[in-house]
């Protein structure tokens, strides 16, 4: 291990933090997770589990290549968790639909096939009378969808279950309500943690915090990932298994169908700082959205309501590796792709941790903020 002695300690226990854990102990390390609640909780636990580099639109080259390879991780990892942790994520690959209620949106979806299909990925026109027998809940006023395929959703609460056992059957150990947790350093390198056990030594320390990665205490500023909190409300209603049966894009909203008969709909994007209060405008305009696009909707049971903060960064890229300071590694700022990025961060991360190759990482690293283009783009973006 790269880590001296092999010991590791991870601040974040999120799907990312726990992700990281689990192939670190599954390569020898000794794991050590703090979080200041309880793990699986925060963004990944307010997630929708959506599963969707291609349906996003991202247009960053590097971003999507990372999102498509963890989207292939996926089968494997929750495979793999479920015989370790004994937790089902419930994981449908299914497709997912990018409706058009309009000629100028369908066009816009029209030439996204087009690229899609030039990029050898899959897809599919469904017009009017064949959306309709795939998805009656929605509108008559559909005119056509693009099936995108090998995309779809998790549980995300059910994988953070599935993660949390899984990394205990390895052996890692996890520390909830860890109060506010500190990094110490010295002038060369990171040391440990403080914590409510008092001071934690490591080999190597991973800022795996989301939201609040810029605001861990002990870090020195240069080595602290410019990372912003966005807030994302949602609420899911109670319907009918089989009701809605495609993870669906709607304009201003997209519905997750669960297992047990709930369907996610979500999420909006606030940029209201620390705020995780759920409010009225935020459940207005999805609830506004749900009934334009699907109003069969309507008489379902609101069950629950929500808020979560995504951890943003300047150019949409997450900070993955090195930090520049000796034995701190960042693993946050996934955003709007935390769940989706979660297999491969762990697999990335837990390679380099243990002394392999970087070479993957160079795009996602912190010292990309410190050239030209990187610096304008931060510019363009706050």
């Amino acid at each position: 291990m790269r880590a001296t002695g092999g010991d590791v300690v991870i601040v974040g226990a999120g799907l990312v933090g726990l992700s990281v854990a689990w192939d670190l102990a599954r390569r020898g390390a000794v794991v050590k997770v703090f979080d200041r609640g309880e793990a699986a909780r925060a963004a990944s636990w307010a997630g929708a589990g959506m599963l969707a580099p291609h349906s996003e639109g991202l247009d960053d080259a590097a971003m999507l290549e990372l999102c498509a390879q963890s989207l292939a991780m996926y089968p494997e990892f929750v495979e793999r968790l479920r015989e370790e942790g004994k937790a089902d994520a419930r994981l449908h690959l299914d497709g997912i639909l990018n409706v058009a209620y309009g000629p100028d949106r369908a066009g816009e979806l029209h030439v996204r096939a087009a690229a899609l299909r030039a990029s050898g990925a899959g897809c599919e026109w469904l017009d009017a009378p064949a959306l309709r027998l795939s998805e009656p809940a929605l509108a008559p006023s559909a005119c056509g969808a693009l099936l995108v395929r090998g995309e779809g959703s998790v549980d995300n609460r059910l994988l953070g279950r599935a993660l949390t056992e899984a990394c205990v059957a390895r052996g890692v150990t996890i520390v909830r309500d860890a109060g506010d947790v500190a990094i110490e350093c010295d002038v060369r390198r990171a040391r440990g943690v403080r914590s409510i056990l008092g001071f934690t030594s490591a080999g190597c320390v991973v800022n795996a915090t989301g939201a609040w990665a810029a605001r861990l205490p002990g870090v020195p500023e240069a080595y602290s990932p410019p990372v912003e909190p966005v807030k994302g409300q949602m609420f899911a209603l109670a319907i009918p298994r089989g009701f809605v049966r495609h993870t669906t894009w709607i304009p201003g909203a997209y519905l997750v169908p669960r297992d047990d008969g709930r369907l996610m709909v979500g999420a909006t994007v606030e940029r209201t700082g620390f705020d995780e209060r759920v409010t009225a405008r935020g459940q207005h305009d999805l609830l506004a959205a749900v009934m334009r696009a699907a109003p069969s909707l309507g008489g379902f049971t609101v069950a629950e309501t929500w808020a979560g903060l995504r951890p943003g960064t300047p150019d949409g890229r997450p900070f993955l590796g090195p930090s520049g300071l000796d034995g701190l590694w960042l693993a946050t700022g996934h955003a709007r792709n935390g769940i989706l990025l979660a297999p491969v961060t762990g697999r990335l991360l837990g390679a380099a941790i243990a002394g392999e190759s970087l070479e993957a990482l160079h795009p996602f690293l912190l010292a990309r903020l410190r050239t030209e283009p990187a610096l304008a783009a931060r510019t363009t973006h706050s």
